[in-house]
């Protein structure tokens, strides 16, 4: 069955919890994964490659809802646990990683409501929750 974007949730783990980041949007989780170029006495002309390391991503666009907000503007730099999963806690498909917030933006346009978004660098595997 397909998932709509509202079953995604993004929560980072503070003060002993689970909390979803507030007022989000929408969500990108992006992995990648390096390619190593080999030599073969067999390909000839054409290049071959092998897979390297892998890293992810995650960008989240929320609305800033009240003025504390603001103050996540000095939070890049920090580094999260961040759980990536859908809404249900008994989901069999929850990822789990560390991240560093890099980037945090705030748009405030006038006569619109504000919103923002982070951008969180992985720092290691990302890896299926056992229970």
């Amino acid at each position: 069955m397909a998932k709509t974007g509202n079953y995604i949730i993004i929560s980072a783990y503070k003060n002993n919890s689970w909390t979803p980041l507030g007022a989000v949007k929408s969500n990108d989780i992006s992995t990648d994964a390096d390619t190593i170029e080999v030599a073969s006495s067999t390909s000839g002309v054409w290049k071959e490659y092998i897979a390297g390391r892998k890293d992810w991503s995650v960008n989240v666009s929320y609305l800033v809802l009240a003025d504390a907000d603001m103050l996540e503007l000095l939070n890049v730099g920090t580094t999260y646990s961040l759980k990536i999963g859908g809404r249900s806690a008994t989901d069999a498909n929850t990822l789990t990683g560390t991240a560093i917030l890099t980037t945090c933006k705030i748009t405030a346009t006038q006569g619109n409501l504000a919103q923002g978004s982070f951008q969180f660098k992985g720092s290691g595997a990302l890896a299926v929750v056992t229970t």
